[in-house]
């Protein structure tokens, strides 16, 4: 016998979506795709070439077929400065600064970040998966070998702008491993290692 209460199995998945919202009942499963964020920072610098890639077309195609529909870009002092634009299926903000980037770490369910070691570090130890984008043009720094290490231990993917698209269709996300919370003294033993300060 079936459930008189729920709707017909036949009904178009869009309007299952309305009766089950606009009678108060919550599938998670709807819930979660509804909101599935990707989050792309730059921290307080610029790094127009991420940004002009994951907002390209393109991407965007590849972001949305993995059952992501909103993607939030902090684009710091960058001259590429997306149009935000919002429709059925896809919404897109972009913003310079905030005081805080922890509400976006939070409702991000990926986050595609510059190398910095401190976005690095506040977007781990959320436990969010973490995409981390080597600036090449960038020389003399320790960015690569930063996100080396971390992806080694199997903390993090790294990648280039060029081959981001390629990443984030190959990537498997559950084969991530939590970094420990709460351990900053151990993160900056860690940089210093990798720059060289510690033997």
């Amino acid at each position: 016998m079936t459930d008189s209460r729920l709707p017909h199995p036949l009904l178009p998945l869009q309007f299952l979506c309305f009766l089950y919202v606009t009678s108060g009942r919550c599938y998670s499963g709807f819930l979660t795709r509804a909101m599935k964020c990707v989050f792309v920072t730059v921290g307080t610098t610029s790094f127009d070439d991420l940004i002009a890639c994951v907002s390209a077309h393109n991407s965007r195609h590849i972001i949305k077929s993995l059952g992501y529909n909103r993607l939030v870009l902090q684009i710091g002092r960058g001259k590429v400065v997306p149009e935000p634009f919002s429709t059925a299926s896809f919404t897109l903000d972009v913003y310079r600064y905030k005081d805080s980037l922890e509400e976006d770490l939070e409702k991000a369910d990926l986050v595609i970040s510059h190398a910095g070691a401190g976005s690095c570090l506040e977007t781990l130890e959320k436990g969010k998966p973490l995409v981390v984008v080597v600036n090449e043009k960038l020389m003399n720094n320790h960015q690569l070998e930063l996100a080396k290490q971390l992806y080694k231990d199997g903390h993090l993917f790294y990648c280039t702008c060029s081959t981001l698209p390629g990443l984030l269709q190959s990537m498997d996300l559950s084969t991530l491993k939590c970094f420990p919370p709460g351990q900053p003294e151990k993160f900056s033993a860690f940089l210093d290692k990798v720059v060289g300060l510690q033997k």
